[in-house]
């Protein structure tokens, strides 16, 4: 069963890691369940003053758009949800109940809505700050860090005010998306969480097995 990464420092981390090259946009121009299937395995990383940030993706989600009733698109464009009508590769970010924020990736072309919510990370480095973020002592585990879409953005310091609207493709962004050779494994798909639309399709995907993927479905 795949287990978080030991932590050896950030330090050690940093040197030890493998080369990153960011995503590039035609990585996203693509239909949400291919592109949440594809992310697995990808690297979400943060700068930021209190030092980098890193966790490989071990849980998605795809929303297909105005076809799916379970997405923010279904009901057509709105302020609100404006993002995932812009170019793919963007960071659209939401809130639940005013409590909790959503992190997900703008997919397919200009125009036409659709995205990947992405559920859980494996900590790869800045695992101290996550734990400061989340507000947990020293000696929380890893997998609890961003095991589910809450904690990985508070985890990560991911809000709507900050980071909604990111590009993140680009090197001058302060949030993105990078590969570094990573081969996942065996990937499982599922019906998606928490909703009550659309509840039927199969388009959660995540690594079989592994310790940081969120909820009892691994």
């Amino acid at each position: 069963m795949p287990k978080p990464a030991p932590e050896t420092g950030d330090a050690g981390l940093l040197a030890g890691a493998r080369k990153r090259r960011p995503l590039a946009r035609n990585f996203f121009d693509a239909p949400p369940e291919q592109v949440a299937r594809a992310l697995l395995g990808k690297i979400l990383v943060r700068r930021g003053t209190g030092g980098p940030l890193a966790g490989r993706i071990v849980e998605t989600e795809a929303y297909l758009g105005e076809r799916d009733p379970a997405a923010h698109a279904a009901s057509g464009r709105t302020a609100r949800n404006a993002v995932l009508y812009g170019p793919p590769g963007h960071a659209y970010v939401y809130s639940i109940y005013g409590l909790h924020y959503c992190f997900n990736v703008s997919c397919l072309p200009e125009g036409v809505p659709g995205c990947v919510l992405l559920r859980a990370l494996e900590p790869l480095e800045g695992a101290a700050e996550m734990r400061r973020h989340r507000g947990l002592s020293e000696s929380a585990d890893l997998h609890r860090l961003a095991s589910g879409p809450g904690k990985l953005c508070q985890a990560f310091g991911i809000t709507r005010t900050t980071d909604n609207g990111i590009d993140l493709t680009s090197v001058e962004s302060l949030l993105g998306l990078v590969e570094d050779g990573f081969l996942c494994e065996e990937i499982r798909a599922t019906t998606r969480i928490g909703i009550r639309k659309a509840a039927d399709l199969p388009l959660r995907f995540f690594l079989a097995g592994h310790d940081c993927v969120s909820g009892r479905r691994r």
